[in-house]
């Protein structure tokens, strides 16, 4: 298989997208793949309520399945590991891009950056279970205040993963991928993500 890279991910790596809003980003991938067979790409709303929530949505899935990804809906990143494929595999690459626990209260009070918190822990302490000896963790999201207050990077620690850099994050290295709000009224408008990363943890 002639190597394929789109900046850290190839498409020799077993790779598993996770948290997708309009799999946008699963197919900037795939498309710079060429082929999408070795990506699982999940979302936690079912496909019905994909199609109704992004204008894109059916598009991007059809050409994601035509590509060979497989694609799963109703998958909770808190409990993924125990999913009844993603249990049997493991993964080079798990993604994770702009994690949110939906708009419950102001992003800057407390208890809503608590429950981002929790989401992100959830996910850390599954994805732990599923990565390769040597495959790495990703979460990318906004570092300015109040989203720095998550502290990934400690989240990670607590889960006893190990920190191996943090990247800055740029739309535009992924031809195609729009990020959405994913919840609420304006649910599928992007949103400006100003100073973003990519975290990478390690097992």
């Amino acid at each position: 298989m002639e190597e394929k890279r789109i900046m850290h991910y190839c498409n020799s790596d077993k790779i598993l997208l996770v948290g997708e809003g309009d799999f946008s980003f699963s197919l900037s991938l795939a498309r710079a793949f060429g082929s999408a067979v070795n990506m699982v790409a999940t979302s936690l709303d079912s496909r019905e309520s994909l199609v109704l929530k992004y204008g894109s949505a059916s598009s991007n899935l059809s050409e994601l399945e035509v590509l060979g990804c497989t694609i799963f809906h109703n998958v909770d990143v808190e409990n993924m590991c125990q999913h009844h494929y993603l249990k049997n595999n493991g993964f080079d690459r798990i993604i994770f891009n702009f994690p949110h626990a939906g708009f419950i209260l102001r992003e800057i009070d407390e208890m809503q950056i608590q429950l981002h918190r929790g989401l992100v822990s959830g996910f850390l302490k599954s994805a732990k279970e599923m990565v390769y000896y040597g495959g790495e963790i990703h979460i990318s999201h906004k570092t300015a205040h109040p989203y720095s207050k998550w502290d990934i990077k400690g989240l990670a620690k607590n889960e006893e993963l190990v920190f191996i850099e943090e990247v800055d994050f740029q739309q535009s290295d992924y031809p195609g991928y729009i990020n959405k709000r994913g919840s609420g009224f304006h649910c599928d408008q992007s949103f400006p993500i100003g100073n973003s990363s990519t975290f990478k943890f390690k097992t």
